[in-house]
């Protein structure tokens, strides 16, 4: 006797996905650096025009997260600042081009380069390790992350007229000031940080660390500072918990975000079905035209006759130096191309080594004379910008010699210019 097959409701089935749909989004939000509820995703689905200013911020918070929460900018700028990013990293879709920055709609779209982000690799991963809680003093040896990402473009300012010499003296004076200041300033920190790892020595529960570092002394001192912390941590162990949720939920959006495709390629057709306009060209313009393009085959054919020349004349220098003279002299310059191709392998492996220090690393200060332990060592981060500093020093002075001679070469060929070199420093 046969099993009783019961009746499946569809109206229950589709509320059950639903369900799972909303819990995979909201899991999703909440992973994400202030991400919206899932209710703008769903008005996003539909291009609602309320649901783009809440995905422009989200856009810029997953593209920046580390100026997300700087100084407040306007929606336009971020909008902007949006555009060139996804454009950076090869966003295919030119429609996101075409919204407007002021936030009055292209939510889908907005939507569609959320999901391309997400696609690309684990977006909430890679935000919550750029974001983490800090509890020790770190060091980055390389700034590649910073000067890759340098936050929101500065306002673009037309100059007018030719610009002063001494105006841009004053600005690099300007500009060397301020690295002075940061300089002195970073140094200053530096010795602030030793004196309390100085202060806390033998006060940490790792014998490792041996020292605290200037959160966990501020945890101490001022208790408040603590519950802040701890609610920081607790905030941040809600996202790690929602990205895991995500990511055993992440086929049902996947599966949502076909149905915005098919929405998309729907409105995309809707209009091809209707008659198109064309305007109505006047006589006299296609007449314009006809004249137009006839000058320009002309054109075209008068320089495939001046160029057919030159390139068989081309062709028969090249021919008749090919001799010994020109084979010796080309396996010279192969020969010195060879020699500065392993010159520069060498100094790059004998300065950075097989596996150059990057990324940040906490600041221990260990008794003289002790083993060293697992991380790096300050002699080593010194070698390592002593010799870094001397390339770009090297690269540097290339670059003057190259200047000079084209400066030179350009004097030469206008013979009433006067041309004073810059006092050597």
């Amino acid at each position: 006797m046969g099993r009783r097959r019961s009746r499946v409701d569809p109206a229950a089935g589709a509320r059950a996905g639903a369900g799972t749909l909303a819990e995979a989004i909201a899991a999703l939000s909440r992973s994400l650096p202030a991400g919206p509820s899932p209710e703008i995703f769903r008005r996003a689905k539909f291009d609602h025009p309320e649901a783009a200013p809440a995905l422009w911020q989200l856009l810029f918070r997953v593209l920046s997260p580390s100026h997300g929460d700087g100084a407040p900018a306007s929606l336009e700028t971020r909008a902007h600042w949006v555009k060139l990013a996804l454009h950076s990293r090869g966003y295919p879709r030119l429609a996101l081009a075409q919204i407007p920055e002021d936030g009055s709609q292209g939510s889908r779209e907005l939507l569609l380069a959320l999901s391309w982000l997400l696609a690309r690799g684990p977006l909430p991963e890679q935000l919550l390790a750029q974001t983490h809680v800090q509890l020790g003093d770190q060091v980055p040896v390389c700034e590649c992350e910073a000067l890759a990402s340098p936050g929101p473009p500065a306002p673009h300012v037309e100059v007018e007229g030719p610009v002063d010499i001494r105006q841009v003296q004053w600005l690099m004076g300007k500009l060397r000031l301020r690295w002075r200041q940061l300089m002195c300033s970073q140094q200053e920190q530096c010795a602030l940080l030793s004196k309390i790892h100085l202060s806390t020595r033998g006060c940490h529960s790792d014998q490792s660390l041996g020292h605290l570092s200037v959160a966990e002394t501020e945890m101490l001192r001022d208790p408040e500072g603590g519950h802040q912390l701890l609610r920081r941590l607790e905030s941040e162990n809600a996202r790690l918990e929602a990205a895991l949720r995500w990511r055993c939920q992440e086929p049902v959006f996947w599966q949502w975000m076909n149905t915005v495709l098919e929405a998309c390629a729907l409105e995309a057709t809707a209009p091809a079905s209707q008659t198109p306009y064309l305007p109505r060209i006047p006589e006299r313009g296609a007449s314009e035209l006809e004249q137009l393009a006839r000058e320009l085959q002309a054109l075209l054919e008068e320089l495939r006759e001046a160029v057919e020349p030159r390139r068989a004349a081309w062709a028969a220098r090249g021919g008749q130096a090919q001799g010994p003279e020109w084979n010796a002299a080309q396996q010279a310059l192969q020969e010195a191309v060879r020699q500065e191709l392993a010159a520069l392998q060498l100094s790059w492996e004998q300065d950075w080594g097989p596996d150059p220090p990057h990324g940040p690393h906490r600041l221990v200060r260990s008794k003289d004379r002790a083993p060293a332990g697992r991380g790096l060592q300050a002699a080593q981060v010194i070698g390592v910008l002593r010799s870094r500093e001397a390339f770009l020093e090297a690269a540097l002075r290339r670059l003057q010699g190259q200047c000079q001679q084209e400066l030179v070469r350009l004097v030469g060929a206008l013979p009433g210019l006067i041309w004073i070199p810059p006092p050597a420093r």
